[in-house]
């Protein structure tokens, strides 16, 4: 298939009885790793026919399994928090989701926002004694910076930090499964 050379090593793909063939030689070592193709593979068009979940899948299966049920209104909320990006305030939301249907009260949002929450999709944090939804279904890891001022929450990732963790997890025999690193102070804004 093709071969790449690079320094002092080489890539090497090549099908062989339904496998992928991947050949990674250097003067230290030769690493062969095979990956199985079923014969009816179709590579152009696997992107249309995986099974990606989205958003709306993983809540009705969350409503079913938990015996709710699928509604509009948690369907229009769901829609409404999917479009915001960042934090979102309840009450933005509130206004967001009156301004499509004027009859989903607040308690209705809050029950759905809890809804996603429970499933895996949203976050709630606390700052500030404000309290914000954010998505976590296929969203990249990050810290913030939340000021103590004016409540405003900045969005960071570090690669260096997250190797620090990682470093002290193994120096401490922790198998570490989440984190949430949350830094309080004061924005330039507020110092002005």
């Amino acid at each position: 298939m093709s071969t790449l050379f690079l320094n002092y090593f080489f890539i090497h793909l090549a099908f062989k009885n339904n496998y992928l063939v991947i050949l990674f030689f250097s003067g230290l070592f030769l690493l062969e790793i095979l990956l199985y193709i079923p014969p009816n593979f179709d590579f152009e068009n696997s992107y249309q026919k995986t099974n990606m979940l989205n958003e709306f899948d993983i809540f009705k299966d969350f409503l079913k399994q938990h015996h709710l049920r699928w509604t509009p209104q948690r369907k229009l909320v769901l829609e409404e928090f999917l479009a915001c990006e960042g934090h979102v305030h309840i009450d933005e939301m509130h206004e967001r989701v009156r301004g499509k249907d004027p009859t989903i009260g607040i308690a209705t949002l809050y029950r759905t926002m809890k809804l996603l929450v429970d499933s895996g999709l949203a976050n709630m944090h606390s700052f500030n004694d404000k309290t914000t939804y954010e998505r976590l279904f296929q969203v990249r890891h990050h810290d913030h910076l939340i000021c103590k001022g004016c409540g405003k929450t900045i969005e960071f990732e570090h690669p260096l930090i997250e190797k620090y963790q990682l470093e002290i997890c193994d120096r401490h025999g922790f198998t570490l499964k989440s984190h949430r690193m949350e830094l309080f102070g004061i924005c330039k804004d507020c110092r002005k």
